[in-house]
């Protein structure tokens, strides 16, 4: 029994250590992953992904890396800007392993290396800017922090990918004074804009009252120089109808029978004529020999005489018809005219 017994350990023994050298010598690397390999204390290697077979008990996985995109939070610290006013800035840095060997004996801890390092970069930077100006030029912060880390980082197998700042905070009291100023801007330029459109309103107003006068004197001056232009012919238009008329007049009369027409004519025009008298005027004047139609219509026909003779006029009375006497009525003696 004690024969079997130690048979069984030692069976026991070796299938442990038979199971603790598969351990150690075979190894499974997983994707995006690197293993650096020291034997007997010496840098021996970097595994990739896959599977691979140590020397048992020489070589040794000393320092296990994730090739992926690390997202590293930096803590929150105080920075004082150029005006001297302390501000409160937090971030996230994005970091990769390029070089497993290099972060492996590069530098002990890379992660308290560079969170360390983009603190103190973005310490300085914060301190070249403005209070005002530093919530406009994140994105010069960040470029400017990345490009100090690159240098750092370089020798250690790490890339820096991006730095993004989180939060800016300025004291209580800064922001009051920044939420005054803020607010003060904006109702100046409330202010400005109000009374720019109140002017080119007025401006705009002036302008159409301008273009009206302009299009009123315009329209006006057209108006009389239409008006003028209408009078000029309705008058040349008179004048030819009344040369005409009398043109053929003249010609009428020159005809047989025309002096007796003229005669006629002039005799109906008398008439209606002294008919009109008392109908527009209250006051009448009659003259001496008011029912002496003959002596006027010989008047006229005398007239006519000289014309188509081509002989002056001359002022003469005309003897009146006879008629008979009245008790009245004395017959009116004719009196020469006195010669022009």
């Amino acid at each position: 029994m004690e024969t079997v017994s130690a048979a069984l350990v030692i069976t026991v023994a070796v299938a442990v250590f038979a199971i603790f050298v598969v351990v150690k010598t075979a190894v499974v690397v997983p994707q995006q992953n690197a293993f650096v390999v020291e034997r007997l204390g010496k840098f021996h290697g970097v595994l990739s992904a896959g599977f691979h077979v140590l020397f048992p008990f020489f070589d040794v996985i000393r320092y296990r890396h994730t090739l992926k995109e690390q997202a590293i939070d930096i803590p929150e610290q105080i920075c004082i800007t150029r005006d001297n006013v302390q501000v409160a800035v937090d971030g996230i840095l994005y970091l990769k392993v390029l070089d497993a060997q290099r972060a492996s004996y590069g530098i002990a801890d890379y992660y308290y290396a560079i969170s360390q390092l983009a603190q103190t970069a973005l310490r300085s930077e914060i301190g070249k800017i403005e209070l005002d100006r530093t919530f406009e030029e994140r994105t010069h912060i960040n470029a400017m922090v990345i490009t100090e880390l690159d240098k750092a980082t370089g020798p250690w197998g790490i890339k820096v990918l991006r730095y993004e700042i989180k939060n800016i905070t300025p004291p209580h009291d800064v922001l009051a004074a920044m939420e005054k100023q803020m607010r003060a801007e904006r109702e100046k330029r409330a202010v400005i804009l109000t009374s720019e459109g109140e002017r080119d309103a007025a401006i705009n107003s002036a302008e159409g009252k301008k273009q009206q006068v302009i299009k009123e004197s315009e329209a006006a001056r057209q108006r009389q120089i239409n008006e003028a232009e209408g009078q000029a012919q309705a008058i040349l238009a008179v004048a030819s109808a009344t040369a005409e008329g009398l043109r053929q007049v003249g010609d009428a009369i020159s005809h047989p029978g025309g002096p007796e027409a003229v005669q006629l004519r002039v005799a109906e025009q008398y008439v209606h004529e002294f008919g009109r008298l008392a109908k527009t005027n209250n006051t009448v004047i009659l003259p001496a020999n008011l029912s002496d139609v003959g002596s006027m219509i010989a008047l006229a026909t005398s007239v006519l005489r000289a014309g188509k003779d081509g002989e002056p006029v001359r002022n003469t009375v005309v003897p009146p018809l006879p008629t008979r006497p009245s008790a009245t009525s004395r017959p009116a003696v004719p009196r020469p005219l006195p010669e022009p």
